[in-house]
């Protein structure tokens, strides 16, 4: 009972001064906006950049050539190129059980051309597994094939970018580009990969190695080796059989090895731990405003108190004890700072369908819970000094206030 007279006199105050009320649930509201929108674009972007990293496949390790000798000291005098020998030996289930797919990469630099356009861009001869081992799927036409491979043919898959440069609008299946002054036969479209970073995953022509070595770049080392694990929990041992596997190979050791490799799977924990954090640097910028909007709260009770104090005193006097008159202030107070959270809530949702930069925000469930306990927590706890000086006056005091 004494709850429900406590809050209906707190609405009735805040009802009596409705614009002094209405400017203090704005600052609540901002805040609480604020946090939850600000939290929601870093999610969206985490969201945005981990989708990109695993549509190139999450347990895809690649090995590229290093150079040991560093700072003048020389380690390993006969470094070695990446080889064709070095790719069969990765092939050999019996050596790496968590290996599912290999294929070597050669690449080369092209300038291409259709009709009247033309287009710079980069060129990968390779075996087919490593459209499996990429997660390159075609939104239209076939794969090369190992027959392609085997005969040198010149196909290709070109990525979505490199189509719209060289064909526009049109259709780029059975077409010819001619790249570096040779000729290759479209035969398939990749699906958009979108980009990583500054890297365009849709900036590449795919065709089988063979006829990259025999038209453009020669015979020679590889420029790097794509290696595919099991599955993504396996992609740690795959690593491990792969270094095994090049050492024994090179005759390296860890002081002397010739090559490096990147693990698609460390960077997409790094980039998630990074965008973390970013993400709770956002939250906690955001999170000054709801202060900001508890120091309103302190500021407009304090008046709210010295225009009542009149009030108060009559209450007193007729027998309101000092828990009443605690308990309307602290509801008061509340009650502002939940209508702040509530209408908050409803301005980042309404936030949350606008996209920026291409990205699009991610409500984080967390950040709603925390906006509505932390807004809880700023009426009581900013509304705890006013409720605690009215619940603390005099009745004489009071009464004798003008």
């Amino acid at each position: 009972m004494i709850i429900w007279e406590s809050f209906r006199s707190g609405w009735q105050a805040i009802i009596a001064n409705r614009l002094r009320s209405a400017l203090t649930i704005l600052g609540i509201m901002i805040g609480v906006a604020a946090v939850i929108t600000l939290v929601a674009f870093g999610q969206g972007a985490s969201n945005s950049i981990s989708a990109s990293i695993q549509s190139l496949g999450t347990n895809l390790l690649t090995v590229f050539p290093d150079d040991p000798n560093e700072d003048g000291v020389i380690v390993n005098p006969a470094p070695r190129d990446l080889t064709l020998d070095d790719v069969v030996a990765l092939s050999d289930t019996g050596r790496g059980p968590d290996i599912a797919g290999v294929a070597p990469v050669k690449s080369a630099p092209v300038s291409c051309t259709h009709a009247d356009r033309s287009y710079r861009t980069t060129m990968n001869g390779t075996w087919p597994a490593y459209y499996t081992i990429n997660n390159s799927e075609l939104a239209q036409g076939t794969y090369f094939q190992n027959s392609d491979v085997l005969d040198g043919r010149r196909v290709a898959s070109i990525g979505s970018t490199v189509a719209e440069k060289l064909f526009g609008t049109g259709d780029p299946l059975g077409a010819q580009i001619v790249c570096n002054g040779v000729p290759f036969t479209v035969t398939g479209v990749l699906v958009s990969k979108g980009s990583t970073g500054p890297f365009n995953n849709d900036d590449v022509i795919l065709a089988p190695l063979t006829s990259v070595e025999n038209s453009l770049v020669g015979y020679g080392p590889l420029n790097t080796i794509s290696v595919q694990g099991v599955s993504p929990e396996r992609v740690d041992a795959a690593q491990a059989q792969v270094i095994t596997i090049l050492d024994a190979q090179h005759g390296t050791t860890v002081e002397t090895r010739d090559y490096a490799i990147f693990n698609q799977a460390s960077l997409l924990d790094t980039i998630d731990q990074a965008l973390g954090i970013f993400t709770a640097l956002l939250g906690a910028v955001a999170a000054i405003s709801l202060l900001v909007g508890g120091i309103g709260i302190t500021n407009i009770m304090l008046v709210s108190v010295t225009e009542r104090t009149r009030e108060i005193g009559i209450r007193k006097a007729v027998g309101a004890t000092r828990r009443y008159i605690l308990l309307q202030f602290l509801l008061e107070a509340t009650v502002l700072s939940l209508i702040g959270a509530v209408a908050g809530l409803v301005l980042a949702f309404a936030a949350s369908f606008i996209e920026i930069a291409g990205i699009r925000p991610a409500i984080v469930p967390s950040s709603v819970i925390a906006a509505f306990v932390i807004s809880v927590a700023i009426g009581l706890f900013f509304g705890s000094f006013p409720a605690n000086r009215a619940a603390s006056l005099r009745p004489i005091e009071a009464l004798r206030h003008e």
